[in-house]
């Protein structure tokens, strides 16, 4: 990379590490500019995997606060996110992208959707929970969270672009919780996720380790400007924000 190209990357780390802490889709920040130094898509790819763990680490320490009490909750999540991260990994490897490509957009379009009719839909949830006599819903999400977060964790594990969006969305549905705490458990699933694909990638992948060096260095400080910020938001601005990126997300896998 020249020194310019190189500046570009590390900027792009920078941006990637703080949108993914607020809301995620950091990876269209990063990967076109990989792609725009040269680098072959597949590299970019996992390059960009890499080199994103260390920023959505330093995003769920910045977040540690609101990781509070939710364990046990990050325990099994993270177990299916970890299943789903390398299943995905390995489908980016074996698999034609045309599929994705097809069905990417509408997954995003879908979690979109669900960050803006959460309070209402959660709340007419509950409602009928209720008039049915079933109690309150299950505090972890049951078995519809857990297959949903095993889906958009296998998407995570392939490419991850606004894989925030979606988990969040199925979360906000599912649980009884405050936003800002569901944004710090995706920070950690976010995390594993990236971590476990990268170590499948680093056995039978090529990477290009200047660009994994400067996403890392500059993801890891975004994720902290990102917590910082991200934290300040109130819920409707924090779903504004990932209403916004996530219509760019679509917007931009339509084009490529």
């Amino acid at each position: 990379m020249s020194p310019w190209e190189s500046l570009a990357v590390f900027a792009a780390g920078i941006g990637a590490g703080t949108i993914n802490t607020i809301v995620g889709s950091g990876t269209l920040i990063t990967f076109p500019v990989l792609l725009a130094t040269g680098l072959p898509p597949v590299t970019a790819n996992v390059s960009n995997t890499l080199g994103l763990v260390p920023g959505s680490i330093s995003g769920a320490i910045g977040y540690r606060k609101e990781l509070q009490g939710q364990r046990g909750r990050i325990m099994r999540l993270g177990a299916v996110a970890l299943v789903g991260g390398l299943a995905g990994a390995i489908l980016l490897l074996t698999l034609p992208s045309d599929s994705f490509d097809t069905i990417v957009p509408i997954l995003i379009g879908l979690a979109l959707v669900l960050v803006v009719l959460q309070p209402r839909l959660a709340a007419a949830l509950r409602r009928r929970q209720e008039a049915a006599g079933t109690g309150p819903a299950d505090p972890d999400g049951g078995p519809a969270l857990l297959t949903g977060m095993l889906l958009a964790s296998a998407y995570g594990g392939y490419f991850g672009a606004a894989q925030g969006v979606l988990y969040v969305g199925l979360m906000g549905l599912l649980l009884r919780e405050d936003l800002q705490r569901i944004n710090a458990v995706k920070n950690v699933l976010a995390a594993l996720v990236n971590g476990i694909a990268a170590v499948f990638f680093l056995f039978v992948a090529e990477f290009d380790w200047t660009a994994v060096l400067l996403i890392a260095i500059g993801s890891t400080l975004g994720g902290q400007i990102g917590a910082k910020v991200g934290r300040r938001l109130s819920p409707t601005v924090l779903r504004g924000i990932i209403v916004v990126v996530g219509l760019l997300a679509i917007g931009q896998l339509l084009l490529r």
